[in-house]
């Protein structure tokens, strides 16, 4: 009998302009890409063209990054609610899966089990659902709060409210469901019948001590960031480890770290596009986006060519700062090397090169046991995820890394999940 080779699994990460910080600085970016919706139909089907298996939208309650600048802001926001936006698109494309970000701390979970129960029927079961627990204050004050929720207040919530919606999804068969808990009521079942795939996949990122917990209680993808292979392998090893203690096995879940692709015919032109963007960073909108990133307002009065220095706990986004300041000592940067560096794919994993370069760079981490696939952040929007897709996808086929054709219809199917019972 012939043993499949196992294959990587791609998304396409999406972010109107792209995910540079100076992306809609580039001469030919779509300025205006966060407010155009035939724009992010041709980045889906371009996505789905090559085959990938999922789009994936994120979103925050308020401009997280308000204080980059107002152009830069505009430029790089989501200017739609992402899963009307990806209902859109869900009409306009046949086989690629469609995740959006939406918070356990801003919203109730019978009506967002609803509202992706909906996607997942609309669009024959590609719908997928990226958990997170807010972690700005900007969000919070527009929702009435008088501060952020403390980090362990977040998860708690969180666990609860995946129960619940994950309760609400499968139970729509089965007559609904009763739950009566420390921050939820819900009493009644969904209007919806369950969809082709069972349910919506569960998608996070924590990357804390909580997050980890939850991802591996309840998620079925998880997105990470880590800038070294040890880093990756580390954070895999660990969640992987998890999952025995709620009766799981290690391919229940897979780890998708994100990914920065810049690619080009040869080495030199590779380097010159990186090169090129970099120089488009203004160092106020740099250190301002690692500031946020941060949760520190004052990082301007420290030296910007001296180091990063000691920083206060955070109740915000703990793992993305710990990540940072392990680069800055690592590497012994500046602020403001940091600051560009970080402002290139704010603190995910970037790779310049040829086709062949970053396949065999994602070759050895995803056969290093470091992930199970990438989720694909391109620089800027349509460029790069063209480039990926021309160049990159087709060194993947060769390698027999990656699918040539969908064998099924639902983002279950791409992922190689089961179906939940």
């Amino acid at each position: 009998m012939t043993v499949r080779k196992r294959q990587m699994k791609l998304g396409a990460f999406l972010w109107a302009a792209g995910h540079h910080i100076a992306a809609w600085r580039h001469p030919k970016a779509h300025v205006t890409a966060g407010i155009d919706i035939d724009h992010y139909i041709q980045l889906a089907r371009t996505a789905e063209a090559a085959k990938l298996d999922m789009i994936f939208c994120e979103d925050a309650a308020g401009l997280r990054e308000a204080n980059v600048g107002i152009a830069s802001q505009t430029s790089r926001s989501i200017g739609f609610e992402p899963i009307s936006l990806l209902a859109a698109i869900a009409v306009q494309t046949e086989r690629i899966g469609l995740v959006s970000t939406a918070s356990t701390s801003y919203n109730e979970p019978y009506g967002l089990a609803r509202t992706f129960a909906s996607l997942d029927q609309l669009s024959g079961g590609r719908a997928g659902w990226n958990l997170v627990t807010s972690a700005s204050h900007i969000e919070a004050a527009n929702f009435g709060s008088t501060g952020l929720r403390p980090h362990a207040d977040r998860y708690e919530r969180a666990r609860e409210f995946a129960t619940v919606v994950t309760g609400l999804w499968r139970g729509a068969d089965t007559g609904g469901l009763s739950h009566d808990g420390q921050s939820f009521s819900v009493q009644d079942a969904l209007d919806l019948p369950r969809s082709p795939q069972g349910a919506p996949v569960m998608v996070q990122a924590g990357a804390s001590e909580d997050g980890k917990d939850l991802a591996a209680r309840t998620a079925d993808v998880v997105f990470s960031a880590a800038q070294t292979f040890e880093e990756a392998k580390a954070f895999y090893d660990d969640l992987k480890g998890r999952l025995a203690a709620y009766g799981r096995e290690p391919d229940d879940i897979k780890i998708m770290p994100g990914v920065a692709p810049v690619v080009a015919a040869t080495e030199a032109e590779a380097q010159e596009k990186y090169e090129e963007l970099q120089e488009l960073i203004p160092d106020d909108v740099g250190v301002a986006l690692l500031s946020s990133y941060l949760s520190i307002s004052d990082l301007w009065r420290y030296p910007i060519d001296g180091p990063l220095p000691e920083l206060p706990p955070s109740e915000g986004m703990k793992s993305r700062q710990a990540l940072v300041i392990e680069q800055s000592r690592r590497d012994n940067l500046s602020i403001r090397d940091l600051a560009r560096h970080f402002a290139g794919a704010r603190g995910h994993w970037r790779v310049v090169g040829t086709p062949a370069q970053i396949a065999d760079e994602l070759q050895a981490r995803f056969e290093g046991g470091a992930a199970d696939g990438f989720n694909v952040m391109p620089s800027w929007f349509p460029g790069e995820l063209d480039s990926f897709a021309a160049l990159v996808v087709p060194e993947l086929q060769r390698r027999g890394l990656f699918r040539t054709q969908y064998e099924g219809r639902t983002l279950r199917d791409h992922l190689g999940l089961k179906r939940p019972v």
